[in-house]
Order: structure tokens, then sequence, then C-alpha cells
């Protein structure tokens, strides 16, 4: 049996894969060969496993016949990856009336009697699938209880408890293979990430028993902390138990080390706590990783029954990669592989502690990670007021406009009842590292009542507490216990090497100093997308924002912006300032002019008094601007091309804050972005325009500076022209947001409410704005890449869309030849991590 292929005795040279027999059994052959105190174990394979299920068993006489006469069995499952799960164990079998009978001989009746009911009772509901309820009458403990148990067994199935060993394996093998086979189960693991047709094997191990006379118990033991990844012996130990049972709670367990709390089997029994801890420093420097050690102690014996991987939180999965690498266990490129690039978003933002109760509410599309508690808000007007007060403060909106951007800044999270992962409020939510839920459509707002109501019927009025779980896409009534940020030197260490591994550039989506600041806290490479137009919202630009709306002229349009010049000089200044040495990439303006402009009465009988115009002019005037489709309307480029003034005194900002900002320090070279472009004359108008700003500052300053010039490809037109639009251009940046809606011919703010069915029901398999389409959208992307290097060929190439900061599309990009990505300034860790992955998975081939 020890190079049967399915059924495998467990040796040092079996052949055992984690591919064929799984984690569990590869695990235990890593034992053997450390000459550990390892139990005799026989590996089922996938196959045997799945032939099992499908009524076709193994020699299981043969497999019995591996271990000593009267050897008594568990058989636990073994994956191939352990977070998929499995069935639970089953111990004890080959017990049966005359086995318990000498057992009652050599380790007392009361001992035996334990063990023989464990297994009858776990028999009856594993493998028979009789209600657990049927043992709940039994009392007591020894004989008495063991009759009873097997009394209801015969009595619910109507036929004795089986007597031989064989026929009790081949049961329980079969009832495992066929859970793991169930339609719940199947669809259990793909929920955490297994692949449909993923196999499950099984391993039968001889029982050490953990029970009976001397020194006799089980337990586990790890070497660090799970929640910090400190180094400290944690795990506990139980006499008189098997399997995991200390764990579970129980008044007799006890600690591992010396603690004042209660009684620890380094007093107890101190020769095998020593002996466990050389075996788990053994199996860590061996094994190359953190593991937890299940144990059993035999009449003062060690037995290692298993190892496993310590579960980690977060921050422990970067201290124990770091902690590995540093003392040359793992190399650091293996660290890196170590840390998915997702956890690192827990790391960044103060989360619910996993501890917590949580009080659901409601469910939305989690936009931006991070938790906050507050209380509730329905205007950006009362969060910044709530802000002054210095209270915490959760703004709720119907969904976030430009408008409410002070108010997003004010607030400790936002939820909205519409929008998706590519939302207003999900795009800023991300950015400035605001916990976000939109979409929360199964609960009821009421904006005039200022109320939200949860599917349960509960109504939370402002004022009232709630916690915004922006990682889960929860919303819980009250505060929730928090877990705090951790970002400490560990995670900085590991930040450095990913910058050393990686290949491609992780720039920063940034529109104000406090964004620009984050980035640099964080390494970025510079600025990929500084969306100039936030800068107009503060209170006192707007209102000059919305005269130079209704200016009638170019002439009386220059005069205006000629007071918002010094206010854009002053914001480009500071970016250039802290972002010294490092390209800053500046989108010209973008919305659609209305947006600027107030939509309720109210508003606008306010903005006619502070412009001295009748309220009908006014009206008109916002009646003028109205479009249809705005989104597809007036904006960006075609705004650069019909009304220049702003574009040019932008230039003109940009150019006059580089000559300040290069003053004292190194030289700043701007990039400027045209969005929206789908022409190449668009292009050539706008230069022109620029170019010759460019000259005037020049001349003015009498200061030199250089500057690039290039284009934001988010039409399918301006990916399919690339090779027109190239040759005007230093750079293209495809805008895989807008390119996404354009090309799918859906809405970004209205496509969560439907696009959970459509990924549910395949249509598509992960939501498009979420998780770039390389298929479709990939295709424009590679088109425009492939025809703007034809065409030019050092252009620069990246995407600055909220892709960027996705592991799965930097991949794409990296393969695509592209040389940065930029993504918000929170995903930046994120971003660097998996460029790294890649870079190193590229070199190992």
């Amino acid at each position: 049996m020890e190079n049967n292929p399915d059924t495998t005795l467990v040796t040092q040279t079996a052949p055992i894969a984690n591919e064929t027999h799984g984690g569990r059994a590869k695990c235990l052959q890593r034992l053997v060969r450390l000459d550990l105190p390892v139990p005799r174990t026989v590996a089922l394979s996938f196959k045997a496993v799945h032939k099992i299920g499908a009524g076709h068993l193994p020699d299981v006489q043969a497999v019995v016949a591996q271990f000593p006469k009267g050897a008594l069995m568990c058989v636990r499952p073994s994956s191939e990856d352990p977070d998929w799960g499995g069935p639970g164990a089953v111990l004890n079998i080959g017990i049966n009336d005359a086995r318990f009978a000498e057992l009652c001989e050599t380790m007392g009746e009361g001992p035996a009697a334990s063990l023989y009911t464990r297994f009858v009772q776990s028999y009856a509901v594993n493998v028979a699938r009789l209600d657990p309820d049927m043992f709940d009458e039994i009392e007591g403990e020894g004989r008495e209880a063991l009759a009873e148990s097997l009394r209801a067994y015969e009595a619910e199935t109507e036929e004795a408890f089986p007597q031989d060993t064989a026929t009790q394996l081949t049961a329980v093998l079969r009832s495992m293979a066929r859970a793991w086979e169930g339609t719940s189960a199947r669809l259990l693991r793909q929920a955490k990430g297994a692949p449909a047709d993923a196999g499950l094997g099984l391993v039968v191990q001889e029982m050490v028993f953990g029970i009976g006379s001397g020194q006799c118990g089980s337990g586990v033991l790890q070497l660090v902390d799970s929640d910090t990844g400190l180094p400290q012996i944690t795990g506990r130990y139980m006499c008189q138990s098997q399997g995991r049972d200390a764990l579970h709670g129980d008044a007799g367990a006890m600690y591992l080390t010396r603690d004042p709390r209660g009684a620890s089997l380094e007093e107890a029994v101190p020769e095998a706590f020593e002996t466990l801890k050389t075996h788990a420093a053994l199996m860590r420097a061996r094994l190359r990783a953190e593991m937890q050690v299940e144990f059993v102690i035999d009449e003062g014996k060690v037995h290692i029954l298993d190892g496993m991987r310590v579960p980690r939180s977060s921050r422990a999965a970067v201290r124990i990669a770091v902690a590995l690498a540093d003392e040359g266990i793992i190399s650091r490129e293996e660290a890196l592989m170590r840390v998915q690039p997702r956890t690192l978003t827990e790391l960044l933002h103060r989360q619910v502690d996993p501890s917590a109760k949580r009080d659901v509410i409601g469910h939305g599309i989690a936009a931006s990670p991070g938790a906050a508690t507050g209380k509730i808000v329905f205007s950006a007007t009362e969060a910044q007021a709530a802000a002054s007060r210095s209270e915490p403060c959760i703004l709720v909106r119907r969904e976030t406009s430009p408008e409410d951007i002070r108010g997003m800044h004010a607030a400790h999270a936002v939820l909205t009842e519409r929008g998706g992962i590519t939302s207003h409020a999900a795009v800023i939510g991300r950015g400035i590292g605001l916990p976000c839920v939109v979409g929360a459509s199964n609960m009821t707002f009421n904006l005039v009542k200022k109320t939200i109501t949860a599917p349960d019927g509960r109504v939370f009025a402002a004022g009232d507490e709630i916690t915004v779980d922006g990682s889960a896409g929860e919303i819980l009534a009250g505060a929730a216990k928090m877990q705090e940020a951790a970002l400490d030197e560990t995670f900085q260490r590991l930040m450095d090497w990913a910058e050393e591994a990686a290949d491609i550039g992780i720039r920063a989506n940034a529109d104000t100093p406090a964004d620009a600041q984050t980035a640099r806290n964080f390494d970025a490479h510079g600025i990929g997308l500084c969306r100039t137009e936030h800068m107009f919202f503060e209170p006192g630009r707007l209102t000059v924002m919305r005269e130079m709306i209704f200016a009638e002229s170019g002439e009386d349009r220059r005069a205006v912006l000629e007071r918002l010049l010094p206010m854009q000089r002053d914001d480009f200044t500071q970016l250039f300032r802290i972002m010294q040495g490092q390209p800053v990439c500046i989108r010209l303006f973008d919305p659609p002019l209305h947006e600027f402009l107030p939509a309720d009465k109210a508003g606008q009988r306010e903005l006619a008094e502070a412009l001295d115009l009748p309220l009908s002019d006014v009206t008109r005037r916002i009646d003028a601007l109205t479009e249809y489709n705005p989104m597809l309307g007036l904006r960006g480029v075609r705004l650069g091309v019909t009304v220049p003034e702003i574009y040019e005194m932008q230039a003109r900002a940009i150019f006059e804050a580089t000559i300040d900002a290069s003053r004292d320090g190194d030289p700043v070279v701007p990039e400027i972005m045209i969005p929206l472009v789908s022409a190449r004359r668009e292009v050539e108008l706008v230069k022109t325009a620029v170019d010759a700003i460019a000259a005037a500052v020049r001349n003015e300053g009498e200061a030199d500076f250089t500057y690039r010039l290039g284009v934001m490809v988010e039409t399918p037109r301006a990916a399919l022209r690339a090779g027109e639009i190239a040759p005007h251009c230093s750079f293209l940046s495809f805008g895989t947001n807008d390119l996404t809606q354009m090309t799918y011919g859906l809405s970004r703010d209205d496509a969560g409410r439907f696009m959970s069915d459509y990924v549910q029901q395949g249509v598509f398999p992960e939501d498009p704005f979420h998780v770039l389409d390389v298929d479709g959208v990939g295709e424009l992307l590679q088109l425009g890449a492939e025809r703007g290097r034809a065409a030019q060929p050092g252009i620069t190439l990246s995407i600055c869309g909220e892709h960027g900061g996705n592991p799965e599309s930097i991949a794409f990009c990296r393969a695509a030849g592209f040389d940065y990505v930029s993504c918000s300034p929170f995903r930046v860790p994120v971003a660097r991590l998996a460029a790294a992955q890649l870079a190193i998975l590229h070199k190992i081939g």
C-alpha cells in the first residue's frame, strides 16, 4: 500500500502531493520526514474519494490491515486548501463491544465507555444522519450512558450498531465523500474561492487516545499570536480529551505556559511541554511557516496528530511573513508572495472587530473599505456642522454629487441608496479613505422625514447612531467595537521589498493636498490623475464659478476667471511641492457646467441674490444648460473647445505654479491631460492654446520649464483612433471608468441596481466596474496601446480609472506593456504589492 497512488500509507517516500491528496496528507508526510512522532496514517486520494462518493469502494479491509490489530482509527478531511473546509473528523472508528471490554481492562471502564459513547453518537449523527437531539435526554456517564446511546441508535435505525471495523470505516468514508459532493457544501466552498470540481482527500489515522491512566490529554500549540503575529506560545490543553476538545471552551482546559489564571501544561508535564516546543520550532524552520500543532499526550508521551498553518489576522500575516524572511527561513520574495494584496486593505483602515457582535440593518455595495460609527445626517451642511462640534457623523444621501464633497470630508462615512462601485460616492470615498456603502436599496430612504428604514421595519432618524462597514457592505445598528489601522514598521518594510521587486509604476489619483500627502506617504510614484473640478466646489470658489457660467461673453468669462486663477495656482503649487521630484498629471476641467448650479428652488433664489439677477434669469440659464444625457454632453474637451477660457486659466495656473514650486526644490514637470477626447482635431486645438499660454508665462516670468501634454482615452473612438492622436501627445492615459461605461452602454451610477443579478446568472463573470473586462474593454486598451505605440514608439501608456488598484487589472496592464497604473491613494499599497507579486511570478516562470 506504500506505493498505491489512491490508498497510500504515509511514509517518507510515498507518492503524496497537495494536488492529489490534499494539504493535510502532504503535511503529515512532511512531519514523518522530520521523524516526528506521527501515528500511522493512510491517505486516500481525491480520485479515490470521488469514487467512494459514486459507490465504488477501495479495498477497505486492506486499509484496516495497515494498522495494528485492535487499533482504533480516526478519519479527517484533506482538501487542497484548508480554507475550503470539509466534513468534520470522526474519531474512535473500530471500537465495538469486544474492544470495549478489552479497553475496560487496560484503561478502566469510565474512559473506555467515554470512547465508545463518543463514537456511537458521532456515527449516528454524521454517518446515519440521525437527529443529534435524540441524545439530549441521555444523562450520567460511563456504561449507563453508553447503553442508552446504543439503545437510542438501535431504536431509531431498527438495526444493531455495527460491530465490524471495516463496515464502520466503509460507512464513515462513504458519508464524508458524499457530504463533500453535496450541493450546499459545493456552494459553500466555491464562495471561499474553491473551483467547482475541487477534490477532497481523506486521511485514516491510528488513534492515540488521550484518555486513560497516567497523564493523558490533547490540545493545540502555536508559537505566535494569531491576532498580532508576535512571538507567543498560545493554545490550550485538556486532560482526558480527544481531538480539539481543548478549544471548545471547556472549563477543564489548561493553559500551555505558566499562567496566574489557572493550571498549565508547563507545570503539569514539563518534559512533554519542552518536547512540544522543540517539535513546533522544528516544524516552523523546516516547513518554513508558522504552524499550529495538534497533539496528544498519552501516559506522558507526546504524539503529533497534525500540523496546519496558523490562522492569522491581516496584521499577523504581514508580521509573520516579514519575521520568517528576517530569520532567513524564507526569502523576501517569498514573504511578498505570502501576503494577499487585499489583506493590506484591513491594515490601512479601521475595521469592525472580527469578534464584535453585528446587528445588521442593511446591505449594499462595499464601495470604500474601512468602518466608522457616527450619528446620521442627511446633508453636507449638517455634516460640516457636526464636524465643527467634533461629533462623528454618517452622511446619508440618495446619491452624492460634487456639491457634497465638503460634507464627505467632514463625515466619518457615507451611505447612499443608489450607485455602484464607480459612482461618485465610491470614487471619492476610496480617494480620501472614507468608508462608504452605496446602493443600499434594501433600505428605505426618506429624505423629507430624514429617516432610513431597515428591511425588518426598524426606523433610524437623523441623530441616531449607526456603523457603516465599507469593507463588508453592511450597515449596523449602534456603535460596533472597532479594530484600529496598523501601519507599523513591519508594514513599511514589506512595502520597501515590494518596491524593489515591482517592474510597473504605481501612481495615485489625488485631487487635494491631503490626497497628495497620503500618496506621498505610501510612496506612490507620482500623481496619475488630479481631477481639477473638485477644487471649484469650495464655497468661496463656487460663487465665482457660477458667475463665470452666467457671463455673457468670452471677455466677461476671462474677467471672472481671473479671480479663480490665484486659487488654482495655489492648489497646484501645494501639489507640486508635496510631490517634489515626482510627476503630477492634471486633468483639465471635465464635468458639465450644470453640476455647479443649484437644482432646488431655495438654492436658485440664493444664487439670484448672490449674482444680483432676477430669479427668472437664473432659472432660464439653468434650463438652457440642462441636458438629456449630460454624461455624453457638453463636458471635457468639448467645453475646452467651445468655452476655451476655462482651459486657458487652468493652463496658466499650472505653469505659474510650476515656476513657483521649482524655485525652492527639484524642477517640476507637470503633465496636462485633456479629458474625453474622441478626435485628433480636439487635441490640436487645445494643444495650440496651451502652448500659447506656456510661451506667455515663460516670457512674463522670465523662467523656463517643460511640460508634457497627453490625452485621457475614455471613449471607444479615442482608443480606436489612437494612431492619429498619439503623434500630438506625450502620453495616453486610459480612463477605464468612462471607457467601461461607454463600451457597455451602462451607467456606472445605476448599474449597481442589477449587477449582482447579472453576475449570479453568469451574464458577466464580474462587475466590469470593479474588475477590468479584459475581453471587451481590454481589447480596446490593447488596440489603443498598439496603435499609439506604432505611431509614436516612446509614448507613455497608463490607466487611471478605479481599475488601477485591482490586482487582476494590474496583471493585464503589465502584460500589455503599460508604464504605470494609477489608483486611489489608499489603494496604492495594495497595487504595489500586487505589482511586486506579478514581477516575482514572471521571474520564476
